[in-house]
């Protein structure tokens, strides 16, 4: 098949085709994306803590052309040695699936699938970079985990948030800051930041274990790479959108304000540079690299592991991504993204996350959309379409040995 490497070709073909992005654009959060309920919340928060061991309005924008697809091959790799119990090889379908999901698609996308067990995986774009936006809060939480893990700080340990803390976008936790501010358990920050990708709640667990620094430490030191780790929420969305970032603009509609009040061009300039080099890129390889080492338990103690693994299933947000295209039966745990738009380019509009079938067998996906024109249901049709696929090939496989959440 046209753009899938021959067998004999696969086992040097580790590394996978090399994406250079072009000068195209990123970053917010939809809030239709999101709903929890104050039942689901307080279950959660009591699993956390023992029971388990950005939506912006575009600016006006001169007329574009659309974004044609990107002509990328699919890359297939096989580990050395599959585990007995499992599919040794990518099937050939399932390539074509993704091949095909991913040319058809009107817009820079990558696409990852990666079986956890067996260790091979497909990809589509899979090395280039692309904007987290609101993924990046899944390497804040680990590094926190981690961090409860060496005993640097515990679950139940409170923050106390100011208004000075106050970020932009989405933002549910800023109703109960008030003119004094207020005080949060780590488990309750991490329960807003991971289920309903609250940034205030991230940007205070970021404060609380070091900054970003200590994110690309834990990040190094675990050897998790092709991953890059931003300046936080409002140093990130104020360059993207062409600002110099002032706490003013955490205030009322401040950012909303500053961000119209630029001429289109700054806006055009400073999107294009940080779409070209998006300072919180990720390769979707590396990704899913990174999910298959968390599920297996290498990059945490066994309880981190399942109050992180908990907390992702229970997310709320993108309900019509991935998770669309998931089985009956099958378990999902996740991390959406969303980036800025400008005029009708919507960008970093991301889903990473583990599926497990009801036979045990789990992958690792993700689907990351660098830029497009494409309404959000057309984007939202793609990565339901993967995992789609995902569970199809699975049923039409060999019996896996159990090995769920």
């Amino acid at each position: 098949m046209a753009g899938i490497m021959s067998q004999s070709r696969i086992g040097r073909a580790r590394r996978g085709f090399r994406f250079r992005p072009g000068p195209h654009s990123e970053g917010d959060i939809h809030l239709g994306d999101i709903a929890i309920s104050c039942f689901r919340r307080s279950a959660l928060l009591l699993a956390l803590t023992g029971g388990l061991s950005g939506c912006v309005a575009p600016g006006t924008q001169r007329a574009v052309e659309p974004l044609g697809p990107v002509r990328a091959p699919v890359t297939v790799a096989i580990p050395p040695v599959p585990l007995p119990g499992t599919i040794p090889q990518p099937p050939a379908t399932l390539a074509a699936t993704i091949e095909r999901l991913g040319r058809g698609f009107d817009g820079i996308v990558g696409i990852t699938v990666r079986d956890v067990q067996a260790g091979w995986y497909i990809s589509f774009n899979g090395l280039g970079y692309f904007p987290q936006q609101s993924v990046s809060k899944l390497w804040v939480a680990m590094t926190v985990f981690d961090a409860i893990d060496h005993g640097r700080i515990t679950l139940d340990q409170m923050v106390r948030i100011e208004r000075k803390d106050l970020v932009v976008f989405h933002q549910p936790l800023r109703a109960r800051v008030g003119p004094d501010g207020f005080s949060a358990s780590v488990s309750e920050l991490l329960l807003a930041a991971m289920t309903t990708s609250d940034n205030l709640a991230n940007d205070s667990l970021l404060r609380t274990v070091g900054g970003p620094s200590a994110v690309r430490a834990f990040l190094a030191r675990s050897d998790i790479r092709g991953i890059r780790f931003g300046p936080g929420e409002r140093l990130l969305q104020a360059q993207t959108a062409g600002l110099t970032w002032q706490q003013s603009y955490a205030e009322g509609n401040g950012f909303l304000e500053a961000r119209a009040a630029l001429p289109i061009t700054v806006r055009r300039a400073a999107l294009d540079r940080y779409l070209a080099d998006p300072v919180d890129g990720a390769q979707p390889e590396q990704v899913t690299l990174a999910l298959a080492r968390l599920r297996k338990g290498d990059l945490l103690s066994p309880a981190s592991t399942q109050r992180l693994l908990t907390l992702m299933a229970s997310s709320r947000t993108g309900p019509q991504r991935m998770r669309a295209g998931s089985g009956p039966g099958w378990a999902f745990a996740h991390k959406t993204g969303t980036g800025q738009e400008l005029g009708s380019q919507a960008t970093g509009y991301n889903d990473i996350g583990l599926m497990t079938s009801p036979d045990g067998r789990t992958y690792a996906l993700a689907v990351m959309i660098k830029t497009t024109r494409q309404p959000i249901p057309v984007r939202q049709r793609l990565m339901a379409d993967v995992a789609r696929a995902v569970v199809t090939q699975d049923l039409n496989g060999p019996p896996a040995t159990p090995r769920g959440y």
